[in-house]
């Protein structure tokens, strides 16, 4: 396993739509594995393959307290969603910045496991908001895409300022 360096906000690489993972090989184990251990370390509770520079429909997510819960979906979909809730969200590649977004309050998620079976999952409450922002991931899309231009400014302006300060 390897820790995966995080892309960030506003990179254009964040941007590209995540292709479907054709087989499930020791390659796609490995990824998943890799993607476990770079969101733990962070610390965070989901990480989408698009986010480590590898356009593939991976994902993982892990809310729960003792993390040892993971959650790992392959070419994710979602079938059904119900509701509305407004969740305040933050994300990896948006490190330090927070804001509400509005999601289904309920999600069904289709995917392929590790061993290549078909599984459904339906979540509310965090769970759901955790699926809709990192399959946003694998369509090329940050939770910052769903606020508005200015605060989209706003925050490309923070990042980069933080940058020049690390730099």
């Amino acid at each position: 396993m390897a820790l995966l360096p995080i892309l960030r906000f506003p990179d254009a690489r964040l941007k590209k739509v995540a292709t479907p993972v054709e087989k499930i090989d020791d390659g796609i184990r490995r990824l998943v594995a890799d993607l476990a251990e770079t969101m733990y370390e962070a610390p965070g509770i989901g990480l989408a393959a698009t986010q480590v520079d590898v356009h593939k429909q991976v994902v993982v997510i892990d809310i729960s307290e003792e993390k040892n819960q993971l959650l790992a979906l392959i070419n994710p979909r979602i079938t059904h969603r119900d509701g509305v809730q407004v969740y305040e969200e933050g994300c990896l590649s948006v490190p330090g910045i927070y804001d509400k977004v509005e999601r289904a309050a309920e999600v069904t998620v289709e995917y392929l496991d590790l061993e290549n079976q078909i599984r459904s999952c339906s979540a509310d409450g965090l769970l759901a908001v955790c699926i809709q922002h990192e399959l946003d991931h694998l369509q090329g899309k940050v939770f910052v895409d769903h606020l508005s231009q200015l605060k989209q400014m706003r925050i490309k302006n923070k990042l980069a300022k933080q940058a020049r300060i690390t730099a």
